[in-house]
């Protein structure tokens, strides 16, 4: 599941700026936590805070960072995606907070199944 606004869906739109091999690298990482969930950890995944998590691609020395949020049980939602340079900025992880609240209150209008 991946988080939208309107009819935008913002981690689509942020992975197509992405070159091709940056983006197969997400891709791949993307379907890696469909099939393991919770499951996944560190190096691959990361708990930042407030039920917000991280994907923690690498491709030629970019650190890629895919935000998502866990829905219920087993559906993850797909905040959006960021290039980071030391930390994921505090702001992104806000973001991703405001966007889970978003989701939770009106999964319809800010859910988009890829």
């Amino acid at each position: 599941m991946f988080y939208k606004e309107g009819e935008t869906v913002l981690f689509e739109r942020w992975l197509n700026t992405l070159p091709v091999k940056a983006q197969a690298k997400c891709l791949g990482q993307v379907l890696l936590l469909r099939s393991k969930g919770h499951e996944l950890r560190r190096p691959i995944a990361d708990l930042l805070r407030d039920g917000i998590y991280e994907l923690r691609p690498t491709q030629q020395g970019v650190n890629y960072r895919i935000l998502y949020f866990f829905s219920g049980k087993n559906l993850v939602v797909i905040s959006h995606g960021l290039v980071k340079e030391s930390s994921v900025p505090l702001a992104e992880i806000e973001r991703a907070i405001e966007r889970k609240k978003k989701y939770e209150a009106n999964p319809k209008a800010h859910g988009w199944k890829g």
